[in-house]
């Protein structure tokens, strides 16, 4: 992907927020001399509002919702040679004033989506706000393995480039959520950064989100982003770590050091590895019947780690030694003496018991296993990496 220069404008999406918008449009013009307005379908004249303002604006003829106009706002500043999209919410919420900050942070990595992170600490900030930030934290963090601190903030600076690039499926208060995580899985960073916001009473709030509709849309994307993000198949890439194609490899615990230098030619790095080894084995080892893979998908994504190196590693612990192991030591922790009856009682009609001491024995070792594993793996990752053997195609 080559880089472009840095051009930046200001999208204000508006549906119905006739006492607010000047003041908002005002505000930024301080700031920057582009910006546009994208008028969703109000009942109000938009147009006539900033008439004598210089800016810019288009219209949807009916509500499409806030994801709709945030993308005919992308599709505008394409057409038009920017690289970046600074938007904000016309009803007030936020400050103007913020928005060199954004524009600094786009200088500073102009891959980034950088979103706003509101200050919660004041009063008159509703609990549903404070609860369903915190829920969209949890699942994009579930999904990507990034922690952010506020999923749900409208203000945000975007690149350009991730509408070029990655289709969305969602037009409404739901898209904010899915542009986060498929930038995020495209290999985008995603940034913090502190803001102001305000929160008029009660009484004067406009708010569009509808509490059952919304809430459901975003019920039916987080199950879609959540599945989609244990599956093992990989998501498409506007960001990538090496310089042209890597080659196609397979990484398998049977060779260990070729698959070692392909995972780092993907700037992987010997901690990651070995982190990723270590859940692989600590869960594999657990008597997790018929989800074990899930499991380790599942923990992967939520704690960012490389989802292959993990399912790779936990097929050490495939029976029968690993879990033969597990139930000796269980079944010396209940009566003070290994299992040396191997029959038809013991293994058959006594199978309960035998899961049980399973999973005691499993509650030992698979900590000791994935220390012993983990380590390993740094060990070679770092002897793999200190000697130059990356990238170098010597047979194992």
């Amino acid at each position: 992907m080559t880089s472009t220069p840095t051009r930046y404008f200001i999208a204000i999406p508006v549906y119905n927020h006739g006492a607010s918008l000047r003041q908002v449009v005002e505000g930024c013009l301080r700031h920057h001399d582009r910006v546009l307005v994208v008028d969703d379908g109000s009942r109000v004249a938009v147009a006539d509002l900033v008439v004598d303002l210089p800016v810019e604006l288009v219209r949807h003829e009916s509500n499409q919702g806030k994801g709709a106009a945030l993308l005919m706002a992308a599709r505008w500043g394409l057409e038009n040679g920017f690289s970046h999209m600074v938007c904000l919410d016309a009803d007030g919420q936020h400050d103007p004033d913020d928005l060199p900050g954004f524009f600094a942070a786009i200088k500073e990595d102009p891959l980034a989506i950088v979103v706003g992170h509101r200050d919660f600490d004041q009063q008159g900030i509703p609990g549903s706000s404070r609860f369903g930030r915190q829920f969209s934290n949890f699942w994009l963090r579930v999904q990507t393995g990034i922690r952010l601190k506020d999923v749900q903030s409208g203000y945000r600076a975007y690149p350009l480039v991730i509408f070029r690039y990655l289709n969305f499926w969602t037009r409404r208060y739901n898209f904010e959520v899915e542009v986060l995580v498929r930038a995020a899985w495209a290999g985008l960073p995603l940034k913090d950064l502190d803001i102001a916001v305000y929160y008029p009473p009660a009484a004067e709030r406009i708010s569009h989100f509808r509490k059952f509709m919304d809430n459901w849309r975003l019920t039916l994307l987080n199950t879609h982003l959540t599945l989609r993000s244990i599956v093992p198949w990989p998501h498409r890439k506007i960001v990538t770590a090496g310089k042209g194609a890597l080659p196609e490899e397979t990484v398998s615990v049977l060779r260990p050091l070729k698959s070692l230098r392909f995972l780092l030619l993907q700037n992987i790095t010997p901690r990651g590895l070995a982190l990723a080894a270590a859940l692989g084995v600590l869960l594999g080892t657990l008597p997790l019947l018929f989800c074990h893979t899930v499991a380790i998908l599942f923990a992967c994504s939520f704690f960012g780690l490389n989802k292959v190196v993990a399912v790779s590693s936990s097929q050490l612990c495939m029976p029968p030694l690993v879990p033969a192991l597990c139930i000796q030591v269980g079944y010396f922790m209940r009566n003070g003496e290994w299992l040396t009856e191997l029959t038809l009682q013991t293994l058959g009609h006594e199978a309960l018991q035998r899961l049980y001491e399973w999973l005691l024995g499993s509650l030992v070792l698979a900590p000791l296993l994935a220390v012993l594993v983990g380590g390993l793996t740094l060990l070679l990752a770092l002897l793999v990496k200190s000697q130059g053997l990356v990238g170098v195609s010597t047979r194992e």
